[in-house]
């Protein structure tokens, strides 16, 4: 039985075809990067890039798919070899910083970037070159308890006042919620073609209770 048969049942046998296929470059692997990564293998996603050039830190131990011995290594390779021992899927892990100098190279050949880097320089270069190549290019990023999940031609880099990664709230539950939600808009995206942008606000996410 395939590792992917429940979202074989769940997705069409041409959608996971689709998937499987589909370059797919993320840009950061941190709480949401990270994240994501594991998701999209875990989904049927067999061709991932990682880009990320930070070490694991006791405070990532909580927010992304790391563990207490892994701290000090690199992100992207161990998020690249925690994937492998998972589902079997080859990570390319680049544990390198990306720039506006440099992202035509990283970024060339992807046929989807996924965006969740947490610092506006890198995702202004990020924005920039995947307009300039025509790479389709899907932003995922957190404040407070909003998220937003936003395609680049409707995106705008946020201020870089807002890049004190080291201190700023950030729950587990909306970044679990980030990556389904963008998981959900990358497969429709993959078996309509559309372009639909979402935003995510956790506190006022509705639970009802059950009543028969």
């Amino acid at each position: 039985m395939s590792i992917f048969h429940h979202e074989g049942l769940y997705r069409s046998a041409g959608l996971m075809m689709l998937a499987h296929d589909l370059k797919v470059t993320i840009c950061g692997a941190g709480a949401l990067g990270g994240t994501m990564a594991d998701h999209l293998a875990r989904t049927g996603f067999a061709h991932i890039t990682v880009i990320d050039r930070d070490r694991v830190e006791e405070r990532n131990l909580s927010m992304g798919p790391y563990f207490r011995g892994d701290i000090g290594g690199l992100k992207a390779t161990i998020l690249a070899n925690s994937i492998y021992r998972a589902v079997g899927t080859t990570v390319e892990a680049i544990a390198k910083e990306l720039t506006a100098e440099n992202a035509g190279k990283m970024l060339r050949g992807s046929g989807l970037v996924l965006d969740l880097f947490v610092n506006s320089i890198a995702r202004s270069a990020v924005t920039g070159e995947c307009a300039k190549q025509g790479i389709p290019c899907l932003h995922v990023g957190l404040a407070g308890d909003y998220a937003e999940i936003i395609w680049n031609r409707e995106y705008r880099v946020p201020s870089a006042a807002q890049d004190d990664i080291c201190d700023y709230p950030l729950a587990r539950n909306l970044v679990m919620m980030a990556v389904a939600v963008a998981g959900e808009t990358v497969m429709e995206w993959l078996a309509t073609g559309l372009e639909q942008s979402q935003t995510v606000t956790l506190r006022d996410f509705a639970i009802r209770p059950f009543n028969n």
